[in-house]
């Protein structure tokens, strides 16, 4: 009864994420090791309640509404719907968002510099960096004259993805069929008409159920032999051609250490949006070889890693 007392009297911090545990190992870490540095350990002196949508955004209202219950001391959402849904649950417990899209094109946050309400958090700005991928991905593959898009039709930032890379595409002249798929069912039959209509190229939208199946989209681009651009390194390290983007553990590290300075007393409006302060170009070379690709020089010495 004293143990039980005991840990009822830590602080409870909700972590809420819009895809699925296994796969999420990795930034659930890094996280962890955030509010370590903070001075927290779980069930030493903090506790947690983890809740995953597995992909099912509309579960995610719910779940939020389940963590509020709680009355944790903080909720850490990730990625835009999760922070959206943990924002739209409560006023008044402050929040920790990672996210992909402009936090303030979103309405996360009104100032990246000082949020006036109770959010606040990390921002990998995957979403801007749509159209600076499709750059990289036709100097990859020059002779291509069209480019399939994948987007989750059911994620808030999939119009802001679709504007993005539309507004780069004119300048290139390049061509853009967007593909949409908001289950991991879908998947093969969007791999399988970006092959029939013989696209070649193909860039995967920043979305965290993506992100939970990066294997089998890997599998799918290998399998079609399409030339495909990624938007977390986690792709590359599992068999993908090339990413660009920011370290996602760096990132979830960065809001775990958010997360300690509110539980020490920080108001979220006294924390600045977090930024990422490097993007990272990572390039698998075995599978350029495997798809009959010569990466340019050039490309090779902008990169930061080059997986052989």
């Amino acid at each position: 009864m004293a143990a039980r007392a005991e840990q009822s009297a830590l602080p409870l911090v909700g972590f809420l994420h819009q895809g699925s545990a296994g796969a999420n190992d990795k930034v659930v870490g890094a996280f962890l090791r955030g509010l370590q540095g903070a001075g927290y350990e779980d069930q030493r002196n903090v506790q947690f309640e983890f809740r995953w949508a597995d992909g099912h955004y509309d579960r995610l209202g719910s779940l939020a509404a389940d963590l509020v219950r709680l009355r944790p001391a903080v909720i850490a959402a990730a990625l835009l719907p999760a922070a959206e849904a943990a924002k739209s649950a409560t006023a008044t417990i402050p929040v920790v968002f990672v996210s992909g899209s402009d936090p303030i094109e979103t309405g996360l946050v009104a100032s990246l510099s000082r949020p006036t309400s109770n959010v606040t958090g990390v921002s990998l700005f995957s979403v801007p960096l749509i159209s600076k991928r499709l750059e990289l991905l036709h100097e990859l593959v020059p002779g291509g004259t069209a480019v399939a898009v994948l987007v989750n039709p059911s994620n808030p930032n999939a119009r802001s993805n679709e504007l993005a890379i539309e507004n780069a595409a004119g300048v290139i002249g390049l061509k853009l069929a967007f593909m949409g798929a908001a289950a991991e069912r879908e998947f093969a039959d969007v791999f399988a008409n970006i092959a029939q209509q013989r696209l070649g190229a193909a860039i995967v939208s920043a979305d965290g159920l993506f992100a939970s199946r990066r294997e089998q989209l890997v599998a799918l681009a290998a399998r079609h032999s399409i030339a495909t651009m990624y938007f977390q390194r986690e792709f590359v390290d599992a068999g993908g051609l090339i990413s660009y983007g920011a370290n996602s553990p760096t990132m979830y590290q960065q809001a775990g250490s958010y997360v300690g300075r509110i539980l020490k007393g920080a108001l979220p409006s006294d924390l600045p949006v977090m930024q990422p302060i490097k993007l990272e170009l990572v390039i698998n070379l075995k599978t350029a070889k495997a798809l009959g690709l010569e990466i340019p020089p050039t490309l090779l010495a902008r990169a930061d890693e080059v997986i052989e």
